[in-house]
């Protein structure tokens, strides 16, 4: 009988939050879904309880949390630092990957493959300390505008997402940022954007070094690849940096498979999700078949995992927050 009135009062619980959570949502399965999940985790007394140690949901960054179209951030960061660099390199006009990067070429900067980027990455990533690259990023996210909308980077961020993200924190879930995107790149940042404090932070990184710099100790980036945080090492970055397995995870590409598959295979309550990129005429439609953010195998698996498949076009009344 307990459980039956515990039941009920669940029921209702979840349908008369519903009204007023997750505002940018449109009613559907989805939603209920993700409110379900995260009222009968967080209500004591229910058979689903999560106690408040185990409350770890891991959150993929670009095409989950922000805009990756036309190419994912960093590298526009990337690309923009070469430029201003450039007139110190000029052995770079005939070299490269760089001579692509400064005709604007980037079919040709992606034919170099991985070997390339990374090497782009380094010269300008390596060589200067924690903080001077942390002001170099905030410094150019004041300035750099998406080259579709116009709108500074910061803003390409999805509007049901950050509501999400503040809903899981009141219920007192941690959230973290599991991305291959590069760890120092997004420590400035994440916590103004999306409340998500530079510990919580785990993504790809470069190997620092400890050194005296005029004096003073400094944390210098090394032009050396530490760790890739993508695929089959995203489980294990949220182990080495978490040392638990969440109970939901979010993601959006077959980058995040792994991710998803370690989270929804532990025991107790699972959660994993999928953002669809269906929308075309407000952010961008794609999928199997794209060169950024593929989704394939992850959206094969989606079904008989049970994960749930969010509908950008259908799902979400808002898609980026108002303009300011």
């Amino acid at each position: 009988m307990k459980k039956l009135v515990t039941g009920i009062l669940l029921f209702f619980t979840i349908h008369a939050f519903a009204q007023g959570l997750l505002p940018s949502w449109n009613e559907g399965p989805s939603k209920q879904a993700v409110l379900n999940f995260i009222e009968t985790t967080t209500t004591e007394g229910s058979p689903q309880f999560v106690p408040l140690t185990e409350r770890i949901a891991v959150f993929d960054n670009d095409g989950t949390l922000w805009s990756e179209q036309p190419i994912y951030v960093q590298i526009a960061f990337t690309f923009d630092r070469i430029k201003a660099l450039a007139p110190k390199h000029p052995e770079w006009k005939t070299r490269q990957p760089f001579k692509a990067v400064l005709e604007d070429d980037l079919q040709g900067v992606l034919a170099t493959g991985q070997k390339g980027l990374f090497e782009l990455i380094a010269a300008t990533h390596a060589g200067v300390d924690t903080e001077t690259f942390r002001g170099i990023v905030e410094h150019w996210l004041k300035s750099a505008r998406h080259p579709k909308t116009g709108r500074p980077y910061t803003e390409m961020v999805y509007q049901p997402m950050l509501e999400l993200l503040t809903y899981l924190e009141t219920r007192g879930y941690k959230t973290y940022i599991v991305s291959g995107g590069g760890v120092e790149f997004m420590r400035p940042w994440t916590e103004m954007v999306y409340g998500i404090p530079p510990e919580r932070v785990i993504g790809s990184s470069i190997k620092t070094k400890f050194e005296i710099v005029d004096g003073q100790p400094r944390l210098v980036g090394q032009p050396e690849l530490q760790f890739i945080d993508d695929g089959a090492n995203k489980p294990v970055g949220i182990q080495e940096r978490i040392g638990r397995r969440p109970v939901m995870a979010v993601g959006n590409s077959d980058g995040d498979r792994e991710m998803l598959l370690w989270t929804t295979a532990g025991q107790g309550p699972r959660f994993g999700m999928l953002i669809h990129h269906t929308d075309d005429v407000r952010e961008v439609a794609y999928d199997r078949d794209s060169l950024i953010g593929r989704l394939n195998d992850a959206l094969d698996l989606a079904p008989s995992k049970g994960w749930i498949v969010v509908d950008m076009k259908r799902e979400w009344k808002e898609i980026f927050p108002p303009q300011k």
